[in-house]
């Protein structure tokens, strides 16, 4: 297959996930789904681990999912590839009393989580997603199909809107989801009715809203592909992807690679299952322990290894070229970026920089700079966090988009594609 129609192939897939992935419980078990079908062997905590060398294994906890491949002959101080994400994404998620509407209108509870752009998720489908904790004390997961909508005020009754709309974060966000009175119908119900349990069983909920449209390649020449959640899933699925092919052969590996998917990141990461939390360090405290390596063992081996923190970055808009640098552009289309910042909100370095070139190069693709105009401070990833925690080398890099943090954002078919080539050259070390 030509380069392009790999391209779409990868587009194509990238949709698959996302649908199956509306809330970070789903993305992580889709991965855990995916890896599995691959040959993967999950693995619970709570449980004994393998104590040899050799598998590929993965585990999940609750909206994150690490997953690793231990080559036959690591010693003890093998050093450790890891590709960090994040399954989480800004929107709203369900308040603890979620039914609720006026007039006549059934409407939905729900509170702001991280920095959505409000103004992105008026008018369009919307659907409920996540797990349900049960009474007898299982959790399952639950996803509706289109079930909820913010309608825009018409403009005849709002003349100055074009002006500038300005939501209320309470007011102006609580989205219609039914017709009929509060008080007789439960949102939770239409979750429940999905996950084939009783709503009465239900005891606590995670519940966000994520749209409901599929991902979609369009543009001159298929250059452009619409989703939601890129932020972060395209760097989780191209982790998936790169990871099995990377270890889907026998060849041998002088580093273990490691996929991190995260939950959490837009909320800072500090949660057990988040980048600041134990979770990685709990997983290769463990691997390295089944491969007899003690403390200083692990010392060495951290100190040879790497982690690319993979998230999204900025590409120059047309509207809006004074927004950006005036000389580092990255644009859609042209690779996948490194992302700079002196005040270290991310973890690149030169030596980092060095790293990543040649990484691409064994990839044989383009990659772009990002940095930020001085005037527009950046935000922050994963990278510098898991750098502090683990002291590992660490390099941020990412696909340049459009519409960050938007229900439904725009990416490069050709830069997805080319994140997992790089990757796959990353992981195979």
């Amino acid at each position: 297959m030509s380069a392009r129609s790999l391209a779409l192939t990868h587009a194509a897939d990238l949709s698959d996930f996302v649908a199956a992935s509306p809330s970070s419980y789903h993305a992580a078990e889709e991965t855990a789904r995916r890896l599995q079908e691959a040959g993967f062997t999950r693995l619970e905590e709570a449980d004994e681990w393998p104590t040899q060398a050799g598998g590929r294994f993965v585990i999940v906890r609750d909206g994150a999912a690490i997953a690793w491949a231990v080559p036959a002959d690591a010693t003890s101080t093998t050093p450790a590839h890891i590709l960090g994400a994040h399954t989480d994404s800004p929107g709203f998620k369900l308040k603890p009393q979620p039914t609720t509407g006026a007039r006549g209108w059934l409407q939905a509870a729900v509170e702001v989580y991280g920095g959505p752009l409000l103004n992105s998720w008026l008018d369009r489908e919307l659907r409920l997603a996540g797990r349900l904790a049960l009474a007898d004390g299982r959790v399952v997961l639950a996803a509706t199909g289109p079930l909820l909508r913010l309608p825009q005020l018409a403009i005849h009754l709002d003349r100055g809107v074009n002006d500038g709309l300005s939501l209320d974060k309470q007011t102006g966000t609580q989205p219609v989801w039914g017709l009929g009175e509060p008080e007789s119908e439960d949102v939770l119900a239409e979750l429940a009715t999905e996950a084939g349990v009783d709503a009465s069983e239900i005891r606590g909920f995670d519940v966000v809203v994520a749209d409901a449209a599929r991902g979609a390649v369009f543009g001159k020449d298929d250059a452009f592909f619409a989703s939601g959640r890129l932020d972060d899933l395209a760097s989780v699925h191209a982790g998936v992807v790169a990871l099995i092919e990377a270890t889907d052969s026998d060849l041998p590996r002088n580093v273990i690679p490691v996929l991190a998917a995260f939950d959490h990141e837009e909320l800072g990461s500090s949660s057990r299952s988040g980048a600041a939390g134990p979770i990685l360090e709990d997983v290769l405290e463990r691997v390295y322990e089944s491969l007899g390596a003690d403390a200083s063992d692990r010392r060495r081996a951290y100190a040879a290894s790497w982690c690319l923190s993979s998230d999204v970055g900025h590409s120059v808009h047309p509207n809006y070229q004074h927004r950006h640098d005036p000389v580092v552009q990255p644009v859609l289309g042209s690779g996948p970026i490194l992302k700079i910042n002196a005040n270290q909100r991310y973890a690149t370095d030169a030596v980092g920089a060095a790293a990543w070139a040649a990484w691409c190069e064994t990839a044989g693709i383009a990659s772009q700079d990002f940095v930020s105009n001085n005037s527009v401070p950046c935000g922050s990833t994963i990278g510098p966090i898991t750098a502090t925690r683990l002291g590992i080398r660490t390099v941020d890099v990412g696909i340049p988009i459009l519409s960050m943090h938007s229900a439904r954002e725009l990416a490069g078919v050709s830069d997805l594609y080319d994140l997992s080539r790089v990757a796959h050259a990353f992981f195979a070390g």
